[in-house]
C-alpha cells in the first residue's frame, strides 16, 4: 500500500513540474524568436488560412510573420535557389510531399524536434520532415439540387455508370499534376487491373475536364455539372456559401500530405522553431480544420460529416519521367 502511495505520489509530482518546465523552455524560445523579429514562410497553404493562423499566432506570441504563397513547384525553384545562391529569406517551407522530399535530398532543411509531434499518429511522422500536418484529400463531391443524395454515386466504380455520363467534370489528368497523380494511383484503391478497367472506363464517359481542382469544384457549385472529381474540403467551403454540396463517403481516399520544416540557414531560427511548435499545436490545428481542411492532430477534424471516418492513402510520388510518361498514356485514353 506504502509502494502504491509512492508511485501516485511521484505521478503527480511529475505531472507538476513538468509543465512549467515546458511551457518555460516555451518562454524562452519566443523571447529569442521576439529578438530576431520575424518569421518568413514560403507555401502553397491558402493565403486566407494562413492570414488566420498568423494574426493567432502574433496574438500569442508577439511575432510578425511573412508568408508568399505560390504553386508547389515554385515554392521549390525559389528556395533552393536562394539556398544555391548561398541566401535563403526564409525560415520555413510549408508545401505538399514531392517538392518536400526533394529539397530534403538537396539539403535545405534543418532537423528540428517539435514538442508538438507527441500529438500526431506515428503513421503521420515523415523521418525527414516531421508531422504531416495536413492531408488534402480528393473525391467525389456532387450538388443535392440536382442529384439527390439516394440517387448519387456510392463509389468510384459508380461514376463509370450510364447514367452519370454528362455529368461528371474533373481536372484534366494530361494536364493538372495533381490529377495526373491521382489516377496513376489508383491501382493503390483497387489493385492495378482493375483501376486500368476503371480508367479507360472513366475516360469513355467523356467527362468534361478543366485545367484544375477549383473550376471543377465550382462547375458543381452551380449545378452547371453536378458531380466532381475535386478535393472534399470543397464541398464545406462552398456549403458555407449557400451551396447544397455533399461528398460522397469513399471510406479511403487518396491525396497529398503537406509538412512544413525549418530551413537549416534560416534568418530566423528561433522565430520558425516558435511557428512550428505554433502551427502544430491545438490552437492553430483547431483554427485550419475548422476552414474546412483535414489535419492530423489527433482528436482534431473538420466540420464535414463524418470526417473523421475517412481513410487517407498517400498517392504515389511521380517524378518528371513519371509524369511525363503518365500525362503520354493519358493522352491516349482521354482524349484521342
Amino acid at each position: 500500500m506504502k509502494n502504491h502511495i509512492k508511485s501516485l505520489l511521484a505521478f503527480v509530482a511529475a505531472l507538476l513540474f513538468s509543465v512549467p518546465q515546458a511551457s518555460a523552455q516555451d518562454a524562452k524560445l519566443v523571447e529569442a524568436a521576439k529578438k530576431e523579429g520575424k518569421v518568413v514562410i514560403y507555401g502553397s497553404l491558402e493565403s486566407d488560412t494562413v492570414e488566420t493562423v498568423s494574426k493567432a499566432f502574433q496574438k500569442k506570441t508577439g511575432i510578425g510573420m511573412e508568408y508568399w504563397r505560390a504553386s508547389a513547384t515554385k515554392v521549390m525553384d525559389r528556395a533552393m535557389s536562394e539556398y544555391r545562391a548561398g541566401k535563403p529569406l526564409f525560415d520555413i517551407i510549408l508545401t505538399n510531399d514531392n517538392p518536400m522530399q526533394i529539397m530534403f535530398k538537396e539539403g535545405i532543411f534543418a532537423k528540428y524536434d517539435t514538442p508538438s509531434a507527441k500529438e500526431f499518429p506515428k503513421d503521420a511522422i515523415d523521418p525527414n520532415l516531421g508531422p504531416r500536418y495536413r492531408n488534402v484529400i480528393i473525391g467525389v463531391v456532387y450538388n443535392k439540387s440536382v442529384i439527390k443524395p439516394a440517387d448519387a454515386p456510392k463509389s468510384l466504380e459508380d461514376l463509370v455508370k450510364p447514367q452519370y455520363r454528362g455529368k461528371l467534370v474533373m481536372p484534366d489528368p494530361t494536364q493538372h499534376t495533381t490529377t495526373t497523380q491521382w489516377v496513376a494511383s489508383l491501382e493503390k484503391l483497387m489493385g492495378k487491373e482493375k483501376a486500368d478497367r476503371f480508367i479507360r472506363d472513366l475516360a469513355a464517359m467523356k467527362p468534361i475536364l478543366v485545367e484544375s481542382l477549383l473550376p471543377a469544384a465550382e462547375r458543381v457549385t452551380t449545378g452547371e455539372t453536378p458531380i466532381a472529381i475535386t478535393y472534399v474540403k470543397y464541398a464545406f467551403i462552398y456549403g458555407q456559401k449557400g451551396a447544397p454540396l455533399d461528398y460522397v463517403r469513399l471510406g479511403k481516399m487518396m491525396g497529398d500530405g503537406h509538412y512544413l520544416t525549418l530551413g537549416n540557414k534560416a534568418p530566423h531560427p528561433n522565430a520558425g522553431k516558435a511557428f512550428i511548435d505554433y502551427i502544430l499545436g491545438q490552437e492553430s490545428m483547431s483554427i485550419i480544420a475548422k476552414m474546412g481542411e483535414f489535419v492530423n492532430r489527433k482528436g482534431v477534424f473538420p466540420p464535414l460529416p463524418d470526417a473523421d471516418k475517412i481513410q487517407f492513402v498517400e498517392m504515389y510520388d511521380l517524378d518528371k519521367k513519371g509524369f511525363a510518361e503518365k500525362k503520354k498514356e493519358y493522352t491516349k485514353i482521354f482524349l484521342q
